[in-house]
């Protein structure tokens, strides 16, 4: 990988892969609040560093890579805290969150297959499943039972899912910032 850039996006991207180890050893030692923290907190930096990236023009490609690598920490650490802290909510959901996550490591699949690496698309799709999971996740740790967000958040991420696969068997060379297919199509006429 080129040299990173070190530019405010890029330092909390890789806080969030920083701490993945960090926040993994909570979940081990069965920490469930400081878990919790760190993850809410790897969910802003995430919300931040895109937003600033943006903002301040700072995107790179080594950035949108560094970025997806955390991105795909902290869903690693949001699914290994529920299957440990939250048992019961998973055996409840299991074929939902069996779909969700078959369809998210398909399309890692697809890109391996296609490009030879994964690739971040950064789709809205996806922009919006990661705040609802991220809600979804705070609130069922801070109040319990929340399925009235659970199922738009599934729904919804699985939808983002599909959208990601067709744009990797559409796209000829890896892409970023691809945003979703509408857009795609749209840029194309």
């Amino acid at each position: 990988m080129k040299k990173i850039p070190l530019t405010l996006p890029n330092v909390l991207s890789g806080y969030r892969i920083l701490v993945f180890p960090v926040a993994l050893g909570m979940i081990l030692a069965g920490e469930e609040q400081m878990f919790v923290l760190l993850l809410v907190i790897s969910f802003v930096t995430d919300i931040l560093d895109g937003f600033i990236a943006r903002r301040f023009n700072l995107r790179t490609d080594a950035g949108a890579r560094l970025d997806s690598i955390a991105d795909i920490g902290t869903y690693i650490l949001a699914f290994t805290g529920l299957v440990f802290f939250k048992k019961q909510f998973v055996a409840e959901h299991s074929l939902s969150l069996l779909a969700f996550v078959s369809l998210y490591l398909l399309s890692f699949l697809v890109t391996m297959i296609r490009f030879g690496r994964i690739c971040g698309l950064h789709l809205y799709s996806f922009k919006l499943t990661g705040y609802l999971q991220g809600l979804f996740i705070v609130a069922l740790f801070a109040w319990g039972d929340v399925h009235w967000l659970y199922y738009p958040m599934i729904v919804i991420g699985c939808c983002a899912n599909i959208e990601e696969i067709i744009i990797f068997l559409i796209l000829k060379r890896p892409a970023t910032d691809v945003k979703g297919l509408y857009w795609m199509f749209r840029n194309r006429s």
